[in-house]
């Protein structure tokens, strides 16, 4: 698997960039305020790491970026659709997560009691590399310096069942935004890439990018003609069908689910769940 970036908390308490090999991070300096940007330099900043080595589940890992917005998209595979009892979309459908809510691999999932419907999506991130408006085709694909694993926590019951459906809200709940590691996504082709959600063990999504409604192109077109995207953005391109919502009987998370998202060759995101 090709080597990582991510952002930790090293023994000092200092908060560092490094590079991601197996099990081990090899430190490459300090972090800047908007973390890891997917950038050349910052993966030449990757490719040479040769500072202090620590087992990468013995410090913290933090979200790899501090982004200005996590873009959503919602319905973007037809399964996922059909679940859902909702018409295939003829545009991309946009929502927000804030990003307050985004948490490292291996930090848990903290479930409040307020919400009793805390369901799981995977999803495959991309993180851009510059700040860019109105980008399309081989344009708006050159802008993506980065992918990821993405866990799109979702809190149903504010999401669906509160006046008028307060769906970012039910998005954006503290620790509902996993992000793992990033990887480079030059000469990845991001419409063949595997995406499943494992739930203590269980299986319950699996698909391929190949999937999509829309491809990457086509989302980084849609919503830069109107929104300026910024180096570091996040956006996150939707989840396949599976989810805990549309199964019968339904199957939420509960404290004490290991939650795991892989996404091909990526690192896969791991992060326990527990009560508030």
């Amino acid at each position: 698997m090709t080597a990582a970036a991510v952002r930790f908390v090293a023994p000092s308490g200092d908060v560092r960039i490094g590079r991601l090999d197996g099990s081990t991070i090899t430190d490459a300096g300090p972090a800047g305020p908007g973390g890891f940007v997917p950038d050349p330099g910052g993966w030449e900043r990757i490719a040479a790491a040769s500072g202090a080595a620590y087992q990468a589940d013995a410090v913290r890992q933090l979200p790899p970026v501090s982004p200005s917005k996590v873009i959503c998209i919602g319905l973007n595979y037809r399964d996922h659709a059909k679940e859902s009892e909702l018409a295939i979309p003829e545009v991309p459908i946009i929502f927000t997560k804030w990003p307050t809510c985004l948490i490292g691999t291996g930090e848990a999932i903290v479930l409040p009691p307020e919400e009793t419907r805390p369901d799981y999506e995977a999803e495959m991130a991309i993180v851009f590399s510059e700040r860019f408006t109105r980008a399309s085709g081989a344009e708006a694909r050159a802008k993506v310096g980065a992918y990821c694993a993405f866990h799109d926590v979702s809190g149903r019951r504010f999401q669906l069942e509160t006046p008028l459906r307060q769906f970012d809200l039910g998005k954006s709940i503290d620790t509902f935004g996993p992000i793992g590691p990033l990887v480079p996504a030059a000469g990845v082709d991001l419409g063949a890439l595997d995406v499943s959600c494992t739930v203590s063990g269980e299986v319950l999504q699996h698909s391929n990018t190949r999937n999509l409604i829309f491809g990457v192109e086509a989302l980084i077109e849609y919503v830069s003609t109107l929104v300026t995207i910024e180096a570091g953005d996040v956006l996150i391109t939707g989840t396949p069908g599976g989810v805990g919502d549309g199964r019968d009987p339904k199957r939420y998370l509960v404290p004490g689910d290991v939650v795991e998202v892989a996404v091909s060759g990526a690192p896969v995101l791991t992060n326990p769940v527990v009560s508030a």
